[in-house]
């Protein structure tokens, strides 16, 4: 019997069963589950085991890869950023990094750039994980690069490639790249990008099922699919890996606790205030939200609805409500805030499921979440 930790709120037992359920029916090795509502945690719950070869417990604090999880912090630190009047979504990337104008790029919009639309899913040249461990040299390298489609007209994932050309340009605009910005602004969440060689001990291990990789995200490639997914291959053990966790990928290594996350998450759900300090204001929020591009993705090969770096709920993955709005990693991880219900709701965990869409643990929680309210 895996013993669970943590706080339930009356009224929200269902999800302490949902969660217990994950270890003992949909094999959760290590995990965490948080909720927030109307800015009070109603569930913080964390369980099983964080690296299995020490047998080390998860602990409250536990920090894991939350894979494209990411995405969702990096949506938020450029909301935030564009709250200041520091960027403008509509303005074109190429005036704040005049280099990205190039190869049919230069009417790519901010907006466009963060739902995937401006058509460097990937690299054209063969690539090597170590490609992914210098943020600078990667964007430099997909900013001189010719698109894979004509930006504008599709979405097609940018599921790495989005990291290193989002800091890219946030440090062109605020002077700090997306990494220093989460650890000035966020870290109090227990949110990074990368993993401070202070908290390398207390990580969690990445599990994987040895059929998994990234090959397994779709059938026969596309040019675009290939670069985004299969150049290289990714594996999914690489967050163990000392040089991946010292790395910026905005996209893809931040490491987080589901608490943090779930805080962060409910306060985008109200009015954009955390601990006495507003992140983002709620017309900021509905611009950053709103949907860019609606469509079967180009690179996924499911159907998506993009906002300016959120994933739209367009599909039901993050409950009933359609204004709900987040972003899912690899694996399992995911965090989302829903506005209509007032709720910010994350799960983290280190034995990562095959299910591109419709986790069976994902959709437990949130069901038993749903039922509760």
């Amino acid at each position: 019997m895996v013993s669970i930790s943590g706080s339930v709120s009356n009224g929200f037992e269902k999800v302490r069963e949902a969660f217990a359920a994950n270890f003992a029916e949909r094999g959760d090795v290590g995990a965490a589950f948080a909720l927030v509502v109307d800015g009070q945690l109603a569930v913080d719950l964390h369980g099983g085991i964080a690296d299995p070869e020490s047998s080390r417990p998860w602990a409250e604090d536990t920090l894991v890869n939350v894979w494209s999880t990411t995405k969702g912090v990096t949506a938020t630190c450029f909301a935030m950023l564009a709250d200041r009047g520091g960027i403008d979504y509509s303005a074109p990337v190429a005036r704040y990094w005049p280099e990205f104008a190039v190869a049919g790029k230069q009417d790519v919009t901010v907006a466009m750039l963060l739902s995937h639309q401006a058509g460097l899913c990937g690299f054209r040249n063969p690539a090597r994980m170590e490609d992914f461990y210098d943020a600078e040299v990667a964007a430099n390298r997909l900013a001189a690069a010719e698109p894979f489609w004509l930006p504008g007209t599709q979405s097609g994932y940018h599921a790495i490639t989005i990291g290193f050309l989002a800091t890219a340009l946030f440090r062109r605009v605020e002077g700090r790249s997306i990494r220093d910005f989460v650890r000035d602004e966020l870290s109090h969440l227990n949110i990074h990008i990368g993993l401070p060689v202070s908290h390398a001990a207390g990580a969690a291990t990445m599990l994987a099922p040895p059929e998994l990789s990234s090959s397994n995200l779709a059938g026969e490639f596309t040019p675009a699919q290939v670069a985004a997914l299969a150049n290289p291959l990714i594996d999914p053990l690489a967050p163990n890996n000392p040089a991946w966790r010292a790395a910026e990928i905005p996209s893809a290594n931040g490491f987080a606790t589901a608490r943090g996350l779930a805080r962060l998450f409910g306060a985008l759900a109200q009015d954009g205030w955390l601990d006495g300090r507003r992140l983002v204001g709620p017309k900021m929020m509905a611009l950053a939200t709103a949907e860019q591009i609606r469509g079967v993705d180009a690179v996924l090969g499911v159907e998506a609805s993009w906002g300016c770096g959120f994933l739209r709920n367009s599909n039901g993955v993050y409950g009933p409500n359609r204004a709900a709005f987040g972003h899912s990693g690899w694996g399992g991880s995911f965090a989302f805030a829903d506005p209509d219900a007032g709720i910010g709701v994350a799960y983290t965990m280190n034995r990562m499921g095959t299910d591109l869409m419709g986790d069976p643990r994902n959709m437990a929680l949130i069901e038993a979440v749903y039922s509760s309210l």
